[in-house]
Formats: C-alpha cells, sequence, structure tokens
C-alpha cells in the first residue's frame, strides 16, 4: 500500500504565524492602551469624584435634630418639656431581609401589629441610609430585652432621644396643641435641610403654630465608620442651635379653676387681660391627653376619640360657634345709643310678648307676665327680651350689622392660632348670597336678643367684651408673651387694633347696667357678687339649641339633655378700671345667671386676688 505525503509551503505559513503574532500585538496594545488611559483617568482626571466616593464609603454624613423649645405659662410652669427616653431605630440600607426583622422584632418585644403599619408608612418617607424609630419611650424591660439580642438585629439599634411631654395633659391640650410624626403632605413642604432626622413636627396649637422657633436649626456630623459601617469617630460636627422657648400670657392655675368650674358640662372659658390683649384662660371642655400622640396613637384610641358624643378633640374656644342669646345685648343696646335711636332713660312696654306691625306672631318674652315699662339699664339688668325686640327692630339689620362688626363679630380676631373660625354676623347682604333669599323683618327680631343666623366664638366674645371694658379700643388677643432664644429675647405678636369712636358717656350707660345684673337685687347674675371688694360688670345669656313652637312651652326637665339651652356669661372687672374679660359658654347647661356667670366669677376671683 503506497503512503501520500502532503508538501508543506513553508512561506505560507510563516506569512500565517508573522499575522497572527501581529494581530495578537496589536490586541495586547490596545487593551495596555486602554489600561493606560483608564490608570490616567483614574488617577488624575477623576480623582477628584473617586477621591469623594472613597470618602463617602468611610464617612457618613449623620443630620442632628436640634432641641425643641420649652413652653411656659406666665408665670415659668413648664406646658411642653423634652424628656429623655429610648428608641428603637431601624436603617434599612444595613438590613437584607426587612420582613423577617421586623417580625422577630415583633415577637420579642410584643410590638403590634399598627405600630409595624406606622414604621412602614414612616420608612417610605425617609432614606434608606436614615434611622427610623420603630418603638418609642421604650420600658427599661423592652431595652433590656433588645440588649440581649442587639448581635443577631444588624441595622437595628436603641438610640437616646428627647421626646415631647405634656404635664397637663388634657387641662391645656388645645391651646397648647402637640407633636405628632411628620406626615406626607408635611413632608412635601416643610425644608429638607432642617428637618433631615427629624421624626416630628407641631401639628395644633402652640406647637403648630410656632413651629418655626420651636424646631430651631439642624446640624451636622461627619462620622467615620468601619466596613461593617458602624461609627469609630467622629471627624467634625456642626452644632445644633436649639429652638425657642416660649413664654405665654396663659395662666395655667387659672385655666385649672376655669377648667374644672365647667365640671361634668361641655364648654369653653376665654379670659382676656383688657389693656394687653394677652390670653389668661383658653379652656376648651373635654380637653384630651396630647402625649399618645408624640408616640403614635392607636388606631383605635383615635377612633374612640373621634367617635366620642362629646367631641374632645374639638376646640371650642377657638373653632366652636354658637348664638350668644342675651349676651349681645349690651351691644345692641350700646348701637341703640349711638345711633341716637334711644336715650337711657326712653321706656318701652313690656307686656311679655313683642308683635311686628301687622303680623299675629308673638316673640315671647322670657318673663311670661312680661317686665311692665323699662328704661334702657333696667332692660339690660333684668334681660327684657321685649325690649331689645322692640329696639332691634327700629335699629334694623343694616345698622346692626355694621355695628356689630366694629366689635369683631363676625370676623377672626388674629389670634397666635391656626384655624380659627370667623362665625356669622348676618346681614341683607349675606342672605342673598347665600340662600338667595330677601332679608325679613322678624330676623331682624330675633337678631337682637342674639338668635336666629348669628353664630360667634367663645373667643370673639372675650374679645368684644375686652373691647367694651376699653370702651372702644380693640386689641388683638395673643398667646406668646416672649420668644426667647440663645442671644435674643424677642416680643410676641404686637396686640394693635382700630379705635371704635364711642361716646364715653353712653359706653359708661350700658356698663352701669352690666354692673347692675351682678350687684342690683334684680340682677340675672346677682349670686356672684356675694363678699367681693370690687364690682363686676357683666351679662347673662341663654340660647335655644332649637326652635320652639308658637304656643309650646319650654320645660328643661322633658327635654333631652342635648337639647337644652346653650347657658353663656360675659364678664369684666374691676367695673371701674378693667382688668379682665372673661366669657363663659356652656352646652346646654340651661340658666347663664346659675350655671356660666359662677364659673366666671372664680375666675375673676383668683385673677384679682392674685393681682391684689
Amino acid at each position: 500500500m503506497s503512503r501520500i505525503y502532503t508538501i508543506k509551503d513553508n512561506l505560507v505559513e510563516n506569512r500565517l504565524f508573522l499575522n497572527r503574532i501581529a494581530a495578537a500585538f496589536i490586541t495586547i496594545l490596545l487593551l495596555t492602551s486602554g489600561l493606560v488611559i483608564r490608570l490616567i483617568y483614574l488617577q488624575i482626571v477623576g480623582h477628584e469624584h473617586y477621591a469623594t466616593l472613597a470618602k463617602e464609603n468611610s464617612i457618613k454624613i449623620e443630620p442632628l435634630e436640634p432641641t425643641r423649645g420649652i413652653i411656659y405659662d406666665r408665670h415659668g410652669k413648664i406646658l411642653a418639656e423634652n424628656l429623655p427616653s429610648y428608641s428603637l431605630e431601624l436603617i434599612p440600607e444595613q438590613i437584607s431581609n426587612m420582613d423577617d426583622t421586623l417580625r422577630r422584632l415583633q415577637n420579642l418585644l410584643a410590638i403590634p401589629n399598627e405600630k409595624i403599619e406606622q414604621y412602614h408608612k414612616q420608612r417610605i418617607r425617609q432614606k434608606r441610609f436614615t434611622s427610623t424609630p420603630l418603638l418609642i419611650s421604650m420600658s427599661d424591660e423592652e431595652v433590656a430585652k433588645f440588649a440581649v439580642v442587639r448581635p443577631y438585629f444588624p441595622g437595628v439599634d436603641i438610640h437616646a432621644r428627647l421626646v415631647r411631654h405634656y404635664p397637663y395633659k388634657d387641662l391645656a391640650s388645645h391651646v397648647v396643641g402637640y407633636v405628632g410624626r411628620i406626615n406626607e403632605a408635611e413632608l412635601k413642604t416643610l425644608p429638607i435641610a432642617e428637618y433631615r432626622g427629624a421624626n416630628h413636627v407641631g401639628k395644633i396649637g402652640i406647637e403648630g403654630f410656632y413651629e418655626t422657633e420651636l424646631h430651631g436649626k439642624a446640624g451636622y456630623a461627619e462620622i467615620e465608620t468601619n466596613v461593617q459601617a458602624r461609627a469609630i469617630n467622629i471627624l467634625n460636627e456642626v452644632d445644633t442651635e436649639p429652638g425657642a422657648n416660649l413664654y405665654l400670657t396663659l395662666d395655667i392655675d387659672l385655666q385649672k379653676t376655669a377648667y374644672d368650674a365647667l365640671d361634668t358640662f361641655n364648654g369653653a372659658v376665654v379670659a382676656i387681660e383688657i389693656k394687653t390683649g394677652g390670653v389668661l384662660v383658653f379652656a376648651s371642655r373635654p380637653g384630651f391627653d396630647p402625649n399618645p400622640f408624640v408616640v403614635g396613637i392607636t388606631n383605635n384610641d383615635y377612633q374612640a376619640l373621634q367617635a366620642s358624643d362629646n367631641q374632645p378633640l374639638y376646640n371650642r374656644a377657638l373653632r366652636g360657634l354658637y348664638p350668644p342669646g342675651s349676651s349681645i345685648k349690651p351691644f345692641i343696646a350700646l348701637a341703640g345709643l349711638e345711633y341716637n335711636v334711644i336715650s337711657v332713660q326712653h321706656r318701652l312696654f313690656c307686656p311679655g310678648y313683642y308683635q311686628l306691625p301687622n303680623a299675629s306672631h308673638r316673640y315671647r318674652d322670657w318673663k311670661k307676665g312680661g317686665h311692665g315699662a323699662v328704661s334702657l339699664t333696667e332692660a339690660i339688668t333684668q334681660s327684657c327680651d321685649v325690649y331689645f325686640y322692640t329696639l332691634a327692630s327700629m335699629l334694623g339689620i343694616d345698622r346692626i350689622h355694621s355695628f356689630l362688626q366694629q366689635f369683631g363679630f363676625g370676623e377672626k380676631s388674629g389670634i397666635d392660632l391656626v384655624g380659627e373660625r370667623s362665625g356669622l354676623l348676618p346681614s341683607r347682604e349675606w342672605k342673598r348670597n347665600q340662600r338667595n333669599q330677601s332679608w325679613y323683618p322678624g330676623e331682624t327680631v330675633i337678631t337682637g336678643i342674639g338668635q336666629g343666623f348669628l353664630q360667634i366664638s367663645p373667643l370673639q366674645l372675650a374679645r368684644a367684651t375686652a373691647t367694651l371694658a376699653n370702651k372702644g379700643n380693640v386689641v388683638t388677643p395673643f398667646l406668646v408673651d416672649k420668644i426667647v432664644r440663645m442671644n435674643s429675647i424677642a416680643p410676641g405678636p404686637e396686640s394693635h387694633g382700630k379705635t371704635i369712636p364711642l361716646n364715653p358717656v353712653n359706653a359708661n350707660n350700658i356698663i352701669q347696667g352690666m354692673i347692675n345684673v351682678v350687684h342690683s337685687a334684680r340682677g340675672t347674675a346677682k349670686g356672684i357678687s356675694k363678699d367681693i371688694p370690687y364690682q363686676i360688670a357683666g351679662k347673662t345669656g341663654t340660647a335655644q339649641v332649637f326652635n320652639i313652637k308658637q304656643d309650646a312651652k319650654y320645660n328643661e326637665k322633658d327635654i333631652e339633655f342635648k337639647l337644652r339651652d346653650h347657658a353663656l356669661f360675659i364678664s369684666f372687672a374691676p367695673a371701674d378700671d378693667p382688668k379682665i374679660a372673661v366669657a363663659v359658654i356652656v352646652e346646654n347647661g340651661g340658666h347663664g345667671g346659675s350655671v356660666a356667670a359662677p364659673i366666671a366669677g372664680k375666675v375673676i376671683r383668683q385673677f384679682l386676688g392674685d393681682k391684689k
């Protein structure tokens, strides 16, 4: 068998070999060039950028939350403070399995599902590297339980924080307010730099209105960390600026007197220092304990507050609107004098009812047999309805609206709180715009005794009373007396207002009638004048909650409690040199003289006793 031999072409093989060597050389050259270029870029061109990244891997910028300012009353008693507390906080970036971690923590510390849900809502609003609290105000037992198993929970740790605390609880809840966790809407409006690392913000009351002053200025710390992202050294720290301390005009002892005097009734008491406009009492009962809102109130507890028939979350002093009843009569009487519709000596006859010309409807007086012929002073003293029915008709709604508006009815007072309501001062224009109806004479009649469409807040009533005591000098009520920062003291809001051009003689005549309400034998509030060395000027009021038919008789004992009349009382003292004005509204209290007036009497006695 013959063999086949292949003849090699050495020239072709050498050329192929050389081509492969050249290709490999070019590839190596290109790769080397790329590596050199990359090294040049990393070392020279991109040095600053990558050096920064490397630094950030070893240095963490941690925001420092400023200490919130303290809130004091006028005597330096603490109304809102910061107490040290431990919180359980998680950093999502350092936790590989969040669900498993939360499940184990829940089993360990018996954390309710609501707290877990709250944490999830809070976590999605924060950066992954931010420490977010799961539990606030941990008990010693909870701290001890977690400390034992701390190594098994990477990214979870216990932090010492200051937690807001309100020592007077429901007593000052509506006026002081509270802080709560920052929600999604607030996160969009709050300055990021100042609230990075913060979890709480003022919600209502002074806490909400003065949030900027109370919060302070945030700082930060540059912290060197190891490969496990644990802090090993603080490289630099920019200090925080603590929030300002606020000193209120509020007297918490006087507030307690007013709140306790309301007893089992719902209602409100507002007292104003007449010369300055500083609010001494701003009580709304019932109140609520604001402390659970700080740490995260449970859904069941919150729903219970909202569902309560007593509405403890409702700020009656600021937002409650009521018919003023007979407490409006001094202002109607003053309007009659100022417009020269009546004189002090002019007498009107009260047969126990009033009728408009050519009308059959009778507007009844509270006294069935009537008061007979009464003067203006006697009408105020005895609260004669027929006198004011007649006077209101003589004045007309246009002049009533114009005059009452000067005293602040139907508008916000400008107090340093959020959420004030303006009430309702009716007029022809209002009814035409809101109801597309004409104004009727009968509506003017009942406006004269504080019924009908007229709606006022306790704050408005107190302000109007202070203006009357001031004989026309209007003050703007305010709560913050001074704002104390680290290096400065600033006054609170200015209490400036207009002056109503009143005839002093007319004002004195009205005040004399109000003095008689308290100090004369026929006065409707004579029960509070015993054993006081000064005179109180006041006016009782009883406001209907529902309309009574023409021939029906009002019997308080036969009527459901929630349908009983509201009791009101306005007052100021001493009458000859006014220092304090008080407005009291007791829901379903019945009679102003027997229920509301004693509350104002207690507040006045305590305040003037302290002054003396």
